[in-house]
Parts: C-alpha cells; sequence; structure tokens
C-alpha cells in the first residue's frame, strides 16, 4: 500500500470532488485551480509516469481525457482547453502518480499560452531528429 496522495484518493481515505470513474480511471477536480474547471485524471493503478503507463491503461485514460474535456468546456463555458502533463520534477510534477491536466481557458484569462521557442542553431535540428529517431 502507497502513501501516494492520489493513490489515497483513489481508495476513498481522502475526499475529492470526483467527476468521473470507472473501473480503470477516476477524473476530480483540481484543489488549487488555475481556472475553475481545472481537473485531473489519473489511472487507478499507480504508475509514477507517463512511461510508465501500459498502453492499454494509457488509452482508457486518453479516452477519459477526451470526454471530461468536453464536459468541462461545455460546464464552465470555456472557449479553449489545454491538457498538460508533468513528468519528472524538471518538467513540474509535483505528485508522483502520472495525472493529465485538464484546464479550461478563456479569452485574456492571463495566463501564458505557450512557450517562447528558440530556432536551432544551423545543423542542430537534424542532429536532434537522428538522435530521436535512433531513440526509437
Amino acid at each position: 500500500m502507497t502513501d501516494c496522495i492520489f493513490c489515497k484518493i483513489i481508495r476513498g481515505e481522502i475526499p475529492s470532488g470526483k467527476i468521473y470513474e470507472d473501473d480503470r480511471v477516476l477524473s476530480f477536480v483540481d484543489i488549487n485551480p488555475i481556472n475553475a474547471g481545472h481537473s485531473l485524471v489519473i489511472p487507478k493503478k499507480h504508475y509514477d509516469t507517463l512511461f510508465d503507463i501500459p498502453p492499454e491503461e494509457l488509452q482508457a485514460c486518453i479516452m477519459v481525457c477526451q470526454k471530461v474535456a468536453r464536459a468541462i468546456v461545455k460546464g464552465v463555458g470555456a472557449t479553449g482547453l489545454n491538457i498538460v502533463q508533468n513528468n519528472f520534477r524538471p518538467a513540474g510534477q509535483l505528485i508522483d502518480h502520472a495525472h493529465f491536466h485538464l484546464i479550461p481557458r478563456h479569452e485574456d484569462d492571463g495566463f501564458l499560452t505557450s512557450w517562447s521557442g528558440t530556432a536551432y542553431p544551423p545543423g542542430e535540428l537534424d542532429k536532434a531528429i537522428a538522435k530521436i529517431k535512433a531513440s526509437l
């Protein structure tokens, strides 16, 4: 038995604002929302990151993300929605249980909509592509 806060929510040891639940996936509102309706989708089995989730469990999570995202947009009258999934501390993962953030968005809500990127230096794009392809 794990001390993971999300596992405790799944077991009913910690209350949550459940939105959706089936045999594999749970969705509930985030207690520290970016916007009203900000929710999480988690697999009921404990997996630390996206990299650990078996394909069939990941598929179940994504299907629930789509279903709940539609309900959030309609329910709170959002004009957009971000799906965010962080892995490991450098990427902002704070809870070591894989989860998806569904964040409803509104025009001029004051939150960043994208990152500012930087063009690859000459020749570096092809090197990056080659390294990624070699790792597939």
